[in-house]
């Protein structure tokens, strides 16, 4: 066969142009194809693959040995010993606290008598087991009397008579027939175990009680309006903070102007108190329908501490020194590591194999203090942090394309400064998962009532899912704790000091 060169330029120049131009749109195709592969097994890999986010490399052998050999200078890891004795499991002890009913179960009088001798059988002892009983909830009617009196001689004299009644105490919503227990359901059972209010509705027509979730609706708006002086002294407390964490997540809100509003969350960065700061946890959520830097800004009102968040630009408007998410670093990676194929390792695995050293050294320090913290980060991690660097200088040069491997490395650069923020100081934490495990209820909360009506409600929901995942983080009951501050805060001039976690008695 004959190959058609009539179309093939003369010139010798012209060809190599035309060689150098096909070659390019050739590694340009390459890229792009490899680019939609990634995509294609990463696709696979959320819809069929594990989802937890284990360390990748863990036990394996890289392929590329010269490059860790490099990196290995320091310390080999640590040989772990895997013990595959099986623990039985052991059931807990039941609540001393909970209130206990006895049921003996005696044999009769007849068979008290020995089968030997006929003798009397005395007791000798006796074996205890305990079962859990559950009994349905209550509901009753609070019926407030209120004698009225008046002057017999002043209605004989024709005298206008002064009747005289107690007032009734002040109430969570007046003229309304909810007391701060009823409220106090509602609210938890919506925002703590995400039973939306049709549900509800339906729960208490099974007790014979007509409650319209709108009616519902109205109470918690409400109520939410009463927490307003709680939140904002929660909120004084937080801003008081070294360290603060932050995290966002779409709400859809049907009467919005936008399509898509958003559940700003902050929180304090420290996961149990301190004799120098018994303020340990604050949980605060703040809705806007918008995703905007002005939307933290505003919030932080010229906050200048340690603000602990992931790689969202928005952050980088606020005055707080910026503290970057090794977790987010971390998953970039993984990404690129499962794109890779099964069985097969890579640069993705070296990096991994380096952030699970990192967080090795974390699983060591907790429970220790900020200084101490601070001078074995110094020690340990900063020799790590090292080797990263003098990785990523080696080898992002050499990336190219929008592979995921390229946007992990790309990803790690640009966050670099903020990531490495955490050895300066050992109150600060390694990750901002603080955050993601507080704003988590309102996540999970979501998929089950899906969106609110207007921006009144959002707004009402930040402040409620705000008291109780302050109060689970204080290691509150909610429900209990709600229904003291419902009753303290709609007096004339509640005590907010009183109702802060840190100051309520644990029951």
């Amino acid at each position: 066969m004959k190959l058609d060169t009539s179309s093939l330029p003369d010139d010798v120049e012209q060809l190599k142009a035309l060689l150098l131009k096909e070659r390019k749109r050739n590694v340009r195709l390459e890229l792009e194809n490899q680019a939609l592969l990634e995509k294609f097994r990463l696709a696979q890999q959320k819809q069929f693959g594990k989802s937890s986010e284990g360390f990748a490399g863990q036990g394996e052998l890289f392929n590329e040995a010269e490059a860790l050999a490099e990196l290995e200078t320091a310390t080999e890891p640590e040989k772990q010993t895997i013990s595959y004795t099986r623990n039985k499991p052991k059931r807990q002890p039941l609540p001393k606290d909970l209130p206990r009913e006895q049921v003996v179960h005696d044999i009769p009088d007849a068979e008290k008598q020995c089968d030997c001798c006929g003798g009397q059988l005395h007791k000798i002892g006796e074996s205890t087991s305990e079962k859990l009983d559950f009994i349905p909830a209550q509901v009753k009617v609070i019926e407030h009397i209120r004698p009225k009196y008046a002057c017999r001689q002043c209605d004989r004299s024709g005298t206008e008579n002064q009747i005289k009644q107690a007032k009734l105490p002040p109430m969570p919503i007046n003229k309304g027939i909810a007391t701060s227990s009823l409220l106090s359901q509602l609210i938890t059972s919506k925002y703590q175990y995400g039973l939306p209010l049709h549900r509800q509705e339906a729960m208490f027509k099974q007790y014979g009680i007509d409650l319209s979730r709108k009616t519902m609706s109205d109470w918690i708006l409400k109520s939410a309006a009463l927490f307003a002086p709680l939140i904002h002294r929660l909120k004084q407390e937080l801003l008081k903070q070294a360290v603060i964490h932050a995290d966002e997540t779409p709400v859809k809100v049907v009467k919005s102007d936008k399509a898509k509003s958003y559940m700003w969350l902050y929180c304090t960065g420290t996961d149990s108190p301190s004799p120098d700061n018994p303020i340990a946890n604050i949980v605060l959520y703040d809705y806007h329908n918008s995703r905007a830097g002005a939307c933290v800004v505003d919030y932080l009102e010229g906050y200048d501490g340690y603000l602990q968040v992931d790689g969202y630009v928005a952050y980088e408007q606020t005055q707080a020194q910026l503290a970057g998410c090794w977790a987010h670093a971390r998953r970039k990676f993984i990404e690129a590591k499962q794109v890779q194929g099964k069985n097969k390792s890579g640069k993705a695995d070296v990096v991994l194999s380096l952030i699970q050293k990192l967080y090795g050294i974390e699983s060591k320090l907790k429970g220790k203090l900020p200084e101490d913290k601070y001078q074995i980060r110094q020690t340990q991690s900063k020799t790590i942090i090292e080797k990263l660097q003098q990785w990523l200088e080696q080898n992002q040069p050499k990336l190219v394309g929008k592979t995921k491997l390229a946007e992990a490395v790309n990803y790690l650069v640009n966050q670099w400064p903020k990531l490495v923020t955490y050895l300066k100081d050992g109150r600060l934490n390694i990750d901002n998962n603080r955050a993601e495990r507080a704003i988590k209820p309102f996540v999970i909360g979501r998929k089950a009532w899906l969106f609110s009506q207007t921006a009144n409600g959002a707004n009402a929901s930040a402040a409620l899912y705000s008291v109780i995942e302050t109060a689970k983080a204080n290691g509150l009951t909610p429900f209990d704790y709600v229904v003291a501050c419902l009753d303290e805060l709609c007096q004339k001039k509640p005590d907010i000091e009183k109702l802060l976690p840190w100051n309520v008695s644990k029951k």
